[in-house]
């Protein structure tokens, strides 16, 4: 299923403000929520603004390695979400998909990590159909969200 990131918002929780990246899929009204840490979330508003802040950061070294490497990230694709033991959610997973000089190899990342890469390469994102469903939830939660550039003094 293909997605976009839609928004990088700010959730309040009881543990605390905790970042989430929302992912709206093509064809549906409900969105996927991915929390993540605070400089991951940076990151990728950072690179949805295509902001740059003179010396690369960690994802924008990565992507200068990899093109003077002769390689480019073809596409990402969250796929999965393993389920804590804890019963408080689960982890998502997502793999890379990267264009090699010796052809097409899939990297295990996070989908944080390869959320902050799409953002700088507008790569296509893509969604399992067992992720939605998994992870699905009501967009209008998310909407009244405060946005991470707002709360974040570093952007």
């Amino acid at each position: 299923m293909q997605a976009s990131i839609d928004a990088v918002r700010v959730a309040g929780t009881p543990q605390g403000p905790v970042p989430v990246v929302v992912l709206s899929v093509d064809g549906e009204d409900d969105v996927v929520p991915i929390f993540i840490g605070f400089e991951e979330a940076t990151s990728i508003a950072r690179g949805l603004a295509a902001e740059d802040i003179g010396r690369p950061m960690t994802h924008d070294l990565l992507l200068d390695v990899m093109e003077e490497l002769g390689s480019r990230i073809d596409h990402i694709v969250v796929s999965e979400i393993e389920e804590r033991d804890d019963g408080q959610g689960g982890t998502y997973i997502a793999d890379l998909h990267v264009q090699t000089p010796r052809g097409e190899t899939v990297i295990d990342a996070r989908p944080s990590d390869s959320l902050a890469l799409a953002a700088r390469t507008n790569a296509p994102i893509e969604v399992t159909e067992a992720v939605f469903e998994g992870g699905r939830d009501d967009t209008e939660k998310f909407e009244q969200l405060e946005d991470i550039r707002n709360v974040s003094g570093e952007m």
